[in-house]
């Protein structure tokens, strides 16, 4: 039976319903984790260096892709819940169409300036043509990217988060194909793992746009926009903390691989990198189901059923506790197995990377509440909340642990940051969670 946006949700529907949404962003972070697995192991420690290196000038540009997607999501399921079908799906068009305009726009200005970009982050000369051969493959197809990011959250908007599931998984399965040929088979190195990425980007991407722009019995379907500049404000205001988000984490990973290149040189990226795709996998299940139950949370409000959105908080939060404690579990058993995936043959980088993993993990206790946080705010259509926990989140509180935990413990002081900036946040979220509850009367 189809569950709906307006339906009362238990753990058996909620669970039904965010599934989807949990396997695709696991799934989506498994095969980017492709790309590294290959030119670790294939290309060499350097070639995966440079990969690590540069990938936060694309994930900068990708961050208006989830800011559009996320935020625009979220105001399109509100005028769903007011009933507002005709305005829902003008401002989809208009969001969609907007977000192609602005990927074609920075994928000419990241193309072009990306040498630049590998030197500014500290490259080194022997690392630079790698980052370039990466940085602008993945450039010039920005448009797939950006699109695949807002259609994850808007197939969940239009009840089929099954749709967006199969298509992750035939993009997943599309860049895990090519990543073989093209780097084992063809032995085209790094360049090779860009263009694999970058047309799984385009089969997530356009997928999602030609199903939306042909006749489907969804609530949402891409026809003719009307211009609204508060549509287009109002989604990005909602999405901001997504960016804030993503943005923030881009420019994290360049102060990280700064701090460990001055502490230890090119292993310190490379465990660095091992330590940012775990995270994708473990923290991917908190941000899938945050934004597979986002809608729902969005629809009520829009409807004004305070009861439920009662009960998908509490039901939210007890979920959450649960995966926070296995995940922990899991990924302290399993430190040498998933170092051992990335690295062979350097027991000294194995050594480090082992334990960076097994206290990075840590962070997996609150990480969870702190995404969902941020989510429900975004949700709510408070996008001042929302983008001041992710601010905090994961500007402000992690750049003061990096700054600071070093001086003191060194290494494992760089490896413990996130733990205190996820400590932080928690409280953060636990006070505006309180202060907000009769205005929204969750």
């Amino acid at each position: 039976m189809k569950i709906k946006l307006s339906d009362h949700f238990t753990y058996r529907n909620l669970l039904r319903f965010t599934l989807p949404s949990v396997v695709m962003v696991v799934f989506t972070s498994l095969y980017t984790i492709v790309d590294g697995i290959f030119v670790s192991n294939v290309a060499g420690s350097r070639a995966f260096a440079a990969l690590n290196l540069i990938w936060p000038v694309i994930a900068i540009m990708g961050t208006i892709g989830f800011m559009i997607g996320t935020g625009g999501s979220a105001l399109v399921a509100k005028l769903l819940g007011e009933h507002k079908e005709k305005e829902a799906n003008a401002c989809f068009s208009l969001l969609i169409y907007f977000l192609i305009a602005v990927s074609v726009v920075l994928s000419l200005i990241s193309s072009t300036f990306i040498g630049q970009f590998a030197e500014l982050l500290g490259a080194t000369p022997e690392m630079i043509p790698d980052c370039v051969a990466y940085g602008r493959t993945l450039a010039f197809m920005l448009c797939g990217y950006f699109l695949q990011a807002a259609f994850q959250s808007f197939l969940v908007t239009a009840e089929r988060p099954s749709l967006g599931l199969l298509l992750s998984l035939f993009a997943g399965f599309t860049n895990m194909t090519l990543d073989y040929l093209f780097i084992c088979v063809f032995r085209m190195g790094i360049f090779g793992a860009a263009l694999a990425t970058g047309l799984s980007w385009i089969v997530g991407g356009f997928g999602p746009l030609i199903f939306f722009l042909s006749k489907n019995s969804t609530p949402l379907r891409l026809g003719k926009p009307e211009w609204n500049w508060r549509h287009i404000g109002q989604s990005c205001f909602n999405g901001s903390s997504e960016m804030v988000t993503n943005l923030s984490m881009s420019v994290i990973t360049v102060l990280y691989n700064y701090e460990l290149m001055k502490l230890i040189g090119e292993g310190g990226v490379v465990a660095y990198g091992i330590l940012q795709y775990i995270s994708f996998v473990f923290a991917g299940a908190f941000l899938g189901y945050s934004m597979g139950i986002a809608p729902v949370i969005s629809y009520h409000y829009g409807a004004e059923n305070h009861s439920e959105l009662k009960n998908l908080l509490k039901k939210s939060l007890t979920l959450i506790t649960l995966t926070a404690i296995v995940m922990v579990i899991l990924a302290e058993l399993s430190a040498g197995q998933l170092a051992s995936i990335f690295v062979s043959g350097d027991p000294t980088l194995m050594e480090i990377t082992i334990h960076a993993i097994r206290i990075y993990s840590v962070s997996f206790l609150l990480c969870g509440f702190n995404i969902f946080g941020s989510s429900f705010f975004t949700a709510l259509n408070n996008g001042f909340v929302s983008a001041a926990i992710s601010f905090l989140r994961t500007f402000v509180f992690q750049i003061a642990s990096i700054i600071v935990l070093p001086i003191f413990f060194g290494l494992t002081g760089i490896w413990s940051a996130v733990i205190v900036a996820e400590t932080l946040s928690c409280v953060v979220v636990a006070l505006f969670f309180n202060k907000e509850r009769k205005k929204y009367g969750y």
